[in-house]
């Protein structure tokens, strides 16, 4: 059993602000997702790093703020707990300010040395100050598990929250809660109150996702919502310049908006990729050549930094000295030129290893990965979110203009978008198999939804010839197989958000002709069971799948469970299972890697520990994950 290391390592900032740092002089805060995740400070004049702090137990952070007093705040996801940075203390870890509260989704500065924060999955708003602690607000919202965004303004808290978005105006002294009006004629069923800003007596909120909305503009002396700037980037709107005005990203372009007028005025700085959201946004004196007085700063999501000046026009992109972070494998997979290629989560990336040396031999920065699947010459990688579906073909250059593009800018995309399912309310593309001369997909919807997508892409017409919601009711499809002419799906009874309550028990197989495009049948293959995250056929035919501590078979001629072989009694999600034909053994993953003898039903347990993710070579070698480690088991 070989460690082949980390095969996916990069930069992921989410949450970010622009303020004073070690040496007195604003620097550019921003966290970097990892395992500790950091709270990084980078000198806007350099692009340096001008310090690194660990975050102990936290995995990244959307909310990052600092109050007047010089403190600097990040509330964290993971463990859910606030930190705060002093220039004589450095970080302190101050615990989870609500216990039951597993994410801070924003924070805020209040007066003084006091903080606003919103939480997940409570739906819960709390403050807390040095010198007294956490005061617990309470729920929101009894409609809403998410305080999504949050800014503080004259004695006034303002939240956002998920889908249907909802903003609340909350007094800080007295708690009361009042809801603000929907802007005129906004349908906000599907959006999220995704980023919410107070600057100068007006409250800016981008209704939709992380992807460009419209930003509504309310006067909160006025009661009423004034104006509407379309399609607004994310995350953030600058502190106002000296004539009050503020400057966004607007359709992939800086731009400056003023209030007073509600005219917008170009820059001429474009912001490209399928991201361009500022991870934090604010002015500092850089005191160089074209950049006299402030210049506006900030950071991209890979670690990018930007800054202009409104007095020459000056603009520059230059890359941070922030460090990249070990990325959790999500997916594996053999590809059609025999090597090993894994995809991650959050921050993804996509790397591809020699299989007989175990080297990465190339890495890009890419999306969240969901699942890898081989298919007639091409790798087909499924990504988060809006369920998207790529085909990468190793004998071309890679060339991604979404996320990581090469130098040449009429390179044919490489991987190449194919599909998705977004407008089917889809955000998770789980399982992804090769179905004759189709390739198929099995999704999980989005947050408010339940029922997953069966889609199967036809490579020679290159059109999506079916696209099935709901084969299983209310259940999403999360692994498949193909044999013969039928697919059979495993499901779960989740949706690809956890905060969406389920309707049905347990979960199922089913079975799906291609050719006529219908069910045939279904079952329970493991009563009780939440999840089949897994399926694979042995060499006789036989349907095996993981579910919760059970693995069974099916004889899928006679449509019923033909074994069953208990590992525990967990109802766990999770679980990896794969046959190698090399030496006709089931290997999977539940508590560790193991193997088991599809005859005998013998099982060897081969390594303990947090295997996630597994597969098998066409040489016989398994590959599994453990976080961020690739491992190879030779039998």
């Amino acid at each position: 059993m070989t460690d082949l290391g980390v095969p996916l390592q990069d930069v992921l900032l989410i949450g970010g602000t622009v303020a004073p740092g070690p040496a007195g002089d604003p620097v550019i805060w921003s966290v970097s997702s990892g395992s500790p995740a950091h709270l990084n400070a980078v000198d806007p004049a350099t692009g340096a790093t001008a310090a690194r702090y660990d975050l102990p137990g936290a995995d990244g952070s959307w909310a990052v703020t600092a109050t007047s007093d010089g403190s600097v705040y990040t509330g964290t996801y993971g463990a859910g707990h606030l930190y705060r940075w002093t220039r004589d203390g450095g970080v302190t870890d101050l615990g989870r300010p609500i216990a039951s509260e597993s994410f801070i989704w924003s924070v805020a500065a209040g007066e003084g040395s006091t903080v606003y924060g919103g939480t997940y999955p409570g739906g819960r708003l709390f403050a807390y100050d040095p010198a007294t602690g956490v005061r617990d607000y309470g729920r929101i919202s009894p409609d809403h598990v998410y305080v999504r965004s949050i800014a503080y303004a004259d004695g006034k808290i303002y939240t956002g929250t998920e889908n249907p978005a909802a903003v609340f105006e909350v007094d800080a002294v007295t708690g009361a809660i009042e809801r603000l009006p929907a802007p005129p004629g906004a349908d906000l069923t599907d959006a999220w109150a995704y980023d919410v800003d107070v600057v100068q007596g007006h409250l800016y909120v981008r209704f939709g996702s992380a992807f460009p909305g419209p930003l509504h503009v309310w006067d909160i002396a006025a009661g009423a919502w004034v104006d509407v700037i379309e399609a607004a980037h994310g995350l953030d709107v600058s502190p106002p310049d000296d004539q009050g005005g503020i400057y966004l990203i607007k359709g992939g372009e800086l731009v400056r908006y003023d209030p007073s007028t509600r005219e917008t005025t170009s820059t001429g700085m474009p912001f490209t990729g399928r991201v361009a959201n500022t991870r934090g946004i604010g002015w500092a004196e850089l005191d160089l050549p074209d950049y006299p007085g402030k210049s506006l700063v900030g950071l991209l999501w890979r670690g990018m930094m930007f800054r202009y000046n409104p007095q020459t026009g000056a603009r520059e992109f230059l890359q941070s000295g922030v460090q990249g972070e070990p990325i959790d494998i999500t997916a594996i997979a053999e590809g059609p030129d025999g090597r090993v290629y894994t995809g991650g989560f959050l921050n993804g990336g996509f790397a591809a290893l020699d299989p007989e040396t175990g080297a990465r031999e190339e890495f890009h920065t890419f999306s969240q990965t969901e699942a890898l699947a081989e298919h007639d010459g091409k790798l087909y990688v499924g990504a988060y979110p809006d369920a998207r579906v790529y085909a990468y073909d190793p004998e071309l250059p890679w060339h991604s203009p979404e996320y990581s593009p090469s130098p040449d800018p009429g390179a044919a995309d490489n991987p190449a978008r194919l599909f998705d399912l977004h407008t089917d309310k889809q955000i998770r593309p789980r399982a992804l198999t090769s179905a004759g001369r189709y390739l198929a997909a099995g999704t999980m919807p989005d947050l408010g939804h339940l029922g997953g997508v069966l889609a199967l892409w036809d490579p020679e017409t290159g059109e999506l010839k079916h696209a099935q919601r709901n084969v299983v009711q209310d259940q999403s499809i999360v692994s498949l197989a193909y044999r013969d002419g039928v697919l059979y799906g495993g499901t779960s009874i989740h949706s690809g958000q956890t905060a969406t309550p389920p309707t049905q028990p347990e979960a199922k197989i089913f079975a799906w002709s291609v050719k006529h495009d219908r069910l045939l049948w279904e079952l329970v293959p493991a009563p009780g069971k939440p999840a089949v995250p897994a399926l694979t056929f042995d060499d006789r035919g036989r349907l095996w799948g993981i579910a919760g501590g059970t693995v069974f078979a099916v004889n899928v001629q006679a449509r019923k469970v033909v074994t069953s072989v208990t590992l525990s009694d967990g109802a766990s999600t999770s679980g990896e299972l794969a046959y190698n034909p090399a030496d006709r053994l089931l290997y999977g993953a539940h508590g560790g890697l193991f193997a088991l003898d599809p005859r005998t039903e013998k099982r060897t347990v081969l390594r303990q520990g947090p295997v996630s993710h597994l597969a098998v070579h066409g040489s016989g070698d398994v590959y599994f994950a453990e976080g961020a480690n690739l491992f190879r088991y030779r039998p």
